[in-house]
């Protein structure tokens, strides 16, 4: 229950300091499109989680008497961005029952991302994630020392790690401000959403995946082609609104759980064709909602369409394992195992990177989580 997040009374405030955290993107295999009440999903969902796609973000604090709103201000790259505030601003509404220091301090959030903001590679999943940890760490600070490591009201930091239910707490409040966010926490496969065939997933936070894992897809890389590197026409926040009065979310519900389902025995087995088929449809499906929502949108690009086609040919000429999927953007993911690595970049290099903005690419992989810095 939510219950469970929420503190009992501080012993210690701390004067000033600040923390930093490194959060990674994630790239769902099955995905979630749709939500209810708060930040809940209607669908079960799986994710790989990245490395080299993060944000990094440093929560500066300082005491302030109580005067009932909240005091930030966020800088991304070191340049103040007002545009950020309205999505902070929600958030601390939504985590304040569980943080309820929030207004007792003058916050700086400085944050920059390794890759394109607002693109489709799911920036508010790692941005909102690294600032829920920021926040998560500096409570811990808010009780007794514990003995592990020390602090001081000049604001140092040492030794001190995350435990089990620092990090269910993090990913909870992560999905307070991005659902996605909540499976960005740890890694290297995430579950969020309850699925009556795996054990200990919960709509309240992301899960590590608690079954077998063939080696086939141990060190699985993520190639991400860069087709558009704008901001989206239509955001993911009305995108999942869109589908409440969706003709076919009840079928898409369905569809994205029994995929997650059927992608159990491949995960222990290693089937890649039956792993291609899957995700490759989850991808589609996913932006076929968005094509018959009300109103319809499409976020795919002539580029994508033809970097989706060369994959195809690649494959079917090659008999390579590649396959592509898309988050909520015009950018395709590239996925495959690591012995493909040298065929798979000479292919980019000849063929895709062309279509690329500015021929730009990302070569990313399997991650463990988030990190300090």
């Amino acid at each position: 229950m939510e219950t469970q997040f929420i503190p009992k009374k501080y012993t210690h405030a701390p004067l000033k300091g600040s923390v930093s955290w490194q959060s990674p993107s994630n790239i769902a295999l099955v995905k979630y499109w749709g939500k209810y009440d708060e930040q809940l999903p209607k669908n079960a969902s799986i994710s790989f989680t990245l490395s080299q796609c993060n944000t990094k973000t440093t929560l500066h604090f300082a005491k302030v008497n109580n005067t009932g709103i909240f005091n930030f201000e966020v800088f991304l790259d070191g340049k103040k961005t007002i545009d950020f505030e309205p999505k902070i601003q929600k958030f601390f509404e939504r985590v304040e029952v569980y943080l309820p220091f929030l207004k007792e301090y003058r916050f700086k959030i400085e944050t920059s991302n390794s890759f394109p903001h607002s693109s489709g590679i799911a920036s508010s999943a790692s941005g909102m994630s690294a600032l829920a940890l920021c926040l998560v760490d500096m409570e811990r600070h808010c009780h007794p020392v514990p003995v592990e490591g020390s602090f001081d009201d000049r604001g140092g930091f040492e030794n001190l790690s995350l435990t089990k239910d620092n990090l269910k707490k993090v990913s909870f409040l992560s999905r307070l401000g991005s659902g996605s966010a909540c499976r960005s926490i740890e890694g290297d496969l995430i579950v969020w959403g309850s699925h009556p065939n795996i054990k200990g997933s919960t709509n309240l936070f992301g899960t590590k995946y608690p079954y077998k894992v063939h080696d086939n897809f141990k060190k699985y890389q993520d190639t991400i082609l860069l087709v558009d590197k704008g901001e989206k026409q239509v955001s993911s926040t009305v995108g999942h609104d869109l589908m409440h009065n969706h003709p076919f979310a009840d079928q898409r519900f369905k569809q994205a759980n029994t995929n997650l389902s059927a992608l159990i025995p491949i995960l222990e087995n290693g089937d890649l064709s039956a792993f291609i088929e899957i995700v490759e449809s989850e991808a589609l499906s996913l932006h076929a909602m968005m094509m018959t929502s009300m109103p319809y949108f499409i976020l795919m690009k002539p580029n994508t369409l033809e970097i989706i086609n060369r994959i195809w040919n690649f494959r079917k000429s090659t008999g390579s394992r590649v396959c592509f999927t898309l988050d909520a953007g015009a950018n395709v993911h590239m996925l495959y195992p690591e012995i493909e690595k040298k065929t798979v970049s000479e292919f980019i290099k000849k063929e895709l990177a062309q279509f690329c903005k500015n021929g730009e690419f990302i070569n990313d992989q399997l991650g463990f989580g988030a990190s300090r810095f």
